[in-house]
């Protein structure tokens, strides 16, 4: 659940944050909904697969590799969460890799309720990070570990590397 100051889990209605507040992602780029729980180590948001055609086919689809950038976000929420809780700004992250991708289903369904979790494996000083993620819903299950940097000051990062 969700620590506060005082150690006692705040309920989900209690969450003090929007989503949007977490993520370095606006408007229709936005994909996760809600924070359903989060804790020093996870989280776990919700969405509903959206019909916009931002990623979404003519057969009110949506390709399963998308659940890359869902599980992508949900690891942004968490670090959003994490850096709201210590008085930080929202920083960007790059996605540097997954391993063992495996999805259920070749599409999801828009309009279909997922979930997923993002548990942090290891964090390393360099700034470097692995997450477990699994989002599930109704006949759906993608498992990934995604491989992530997670830079405390990205533009710092950016200009060190010349970009």
């Amino acid at each position: 659940m969700y620590p506060c100051s005082s150690g006692v889990a705040e309920s989900p209605a209690d969450f003090p944050y929007a989503v949007e507040s977490l993520l370095p992602q606006s408007g229709t780029m936005v994909l996760v909904d809600k924070v359903l729980e989060a804790g020093e180590g996870h989280i776990v948001v919700e969405m509903t697969v959206r019909d916009d055609g931002l990623f979404s086919g003519p057969d009110h689809t949506v390709p399963a590799w998308v659940g890359l950038e869902y599980m992508a976000q949900a690891v942004a929420a968490y670090s959003g969460y994490q850096r709201k809780r210590r008085g930080l700004d929202i920083e960007l992250g790059f996605l540097l890799g997954t391993r063992f991708y495996q999805c259920s289903v070749g599409e999801f369904k828009c309009g279909a309720k997922l979930e997923i979790r993002a548990e942090k494996i290891i964090e390393a000083a360099n700034d470097m990070a692995v997450f477990d993620c699994r989002l599930t819903g109704e006949g759906v299950e993608a498992t990934s570990k995604l491989n992530l940097l997670m830079p405390q000051d990205t533009q710092k990062f950016l200009t060190e590397k010349g970009i």
